[in-house]
C-alpha cells in the first residue's frame, strides 16, 4: 500500500512530531517544541544559524512552520523533512516512516503477558456497539452522573470546550491552590465504564478502555510520539493533562480475558520499564476520574471519527 502524506499527519499529531524529531536531531538535550494553543513559542531553527525564530502553527489539521525574521522561509512538515532528510516524493515518506518508527499498516504485536490461542474469527453478523462511559459535572465531589459519552464525543469536548478553566488553572503556582481550583472547576469521566455512582462497586458496564496517566513529564514530546508507535498498544485518544505537563493515554483492552485490575498492573510494569517514565496508580481503580482539560492537539484514532 503506498503511503500518502494524510496518513502521516494523522499519525504525527498533524505533523508536529516529525519537526520534533528533527530538532531533537540538532538539538537532543533542550526541549525542541513548546505548544501553547495552536501555536508554539519560538524554537531554534537549525536551518538559520540556531535563531531563536522558528514557530510552527496548526492550520485545517496541519502544522505550517515559519521563520519570524527570514519570512521567505515557511511551508508544510514534508517541505521541513524535505531540507533535512535530503530526500523528497515516496523516499521522503518512507524515511519519515522509519525516521520516527510510525507503524502505518502495521499490526500491533500480541502483549507477551497476555498471549493466548486466538480462535478462529467469525463474520459478525450484527453492528458493534460503540463503548461508552460517564461523564460527571464539576465540582469532583459530585458523584453522580450527567450522561454517557463516547470516545468522539469526548474528544470534541477536549478539542473545543474548557479553555477559560484550563488556561487558569497552568497560571496557578501555587500546588495546593492547583488541585482545589481542578477540583471544583473540571468535568471529569470514568473512562473505564458507566456508572450508577463513581464508585467500583457501583459499576454498570465496562468500557474495555483502560486510562493511564504521567505525570511531571521532562521530555513530552518524545513519550508521546513513543505511546503513538507502541508496538503493543494501539492509542484510542491522547492528549495533555489539565496542568499542562502530563499526558493522558486511553487504550483498549479484553477484560473477558483479565481483570481490570491485572490489565492494569502488567502495562503499568511494561510502561515504566519500557519508557522509564511513572505511571499514576489510580488508574487500578474502575471509577478513576479523568479530568477534562482544552487541548487542540488532542489524538484520537481515526477509526473513531468514520
Amino acid at each position: 500500500m503506498a503511503l500518502t502524506e494524510q496518513e502521516i499527519l494523522m499519525n504525527t499529531n498533524y505533523g508536529l512530531d516529525i519537526y520534533a524529531h528533527i530538532l531533537r536531531e540538532f538539538y537532543p538535550d533542550e526541549t525542541v517544541i513548546n505548544l501553547k494553543g495552536r501555536e508554539t513559542r519560538p524554537s531554534k531553527n537549525p536551518f538559520t544559524g540556531d535563531s531563536l525564530t522558528l514557530v510552527f502553527e496548526e492550520i485545517s489539521n496541519q502544522f505550517f512552520y515559519k521563520d519570524l525574521v527570514k519570512t521567505d522561509f515557511l511551508g508544510n512538515p514534508f517541505q521541513f523533512a524535505e531540507m533535512h532528510f535530503k530526500k523528497s516524493g515516496n523516499d521522503l515518506l518512507e524515511i519519515i516512516v522509519q525516521s520516527l518508527n510510525l507503524r502505518i499498516g502495521k499490526k500491533r504485536n500480541k502483549f507477551p503477558l497476555f498471549l493466548k490461542q486466538e480462535s478462529e474469527q467469525k463474520p459478525l453478523l450484527f453492528p458493534v456497539a460503540i463503548p461508552r462511559f460517564s461523564l460527571f459535572h464539576a465540582p469532583v465531589t459530585n458523584t453522580i452522573p450527567a450522561r454517557e459519552l463516547s470516545l468522539k464525543e469526548v474528544y470534541e469536548l477536549i478539542l473545543n470546550e474548557y479553555e477559560p478553566q484550563t488556561t487558569q488553572l497552568r497560571n496557578i503556582s501555587d500546588k495546593k491552590e492547583s488541585r482545589a481550583f481542578k477540583a471544583k472547576n473540571f468535568n471529569y469521566v470514568t473512562f473505564s465504564g458507566t456508572f450508577s455512582s463513581r464508585k467500583d462497586e457501583a459499576l454498570i458496564k465496562h468500557s474495555g478502555y483502560l486510562a493511564l496517566d504521567f505525570d511531571h513529564l521532562g521530555d513530552f514530546d518524545a513519550l508521546k510520539t513513543a505511546l503513538l508507535n507502541d508496538p503493543f498498544f494501539e492509542t484510542e485518544l491522547l492528549f495533555r493533562s489539565p496542568s499542562g505537563d502530563g499526558l493522558k493515554w486511553i487504550i483498549s483492552i479484553d477484560i473477558t480475558q483479565n481483570t481490570h485490575q491485572e490489565w492494569f498492573l502488567a502495562i503499568k510494569n511494561y510502561l515504566e520499564t519500557t519508557y522509564h517514565q511513572k505511571v499514576d496508580s489510580a488508574g487500578k481503580d474502575v471509577s478513576r476520574a479523568c479530568f477534562l482539560p482544552n487541548d487542540t492537539q488532542i489524538f484520537i484514532n481515526p477509526k473513531h471519527l468514520q
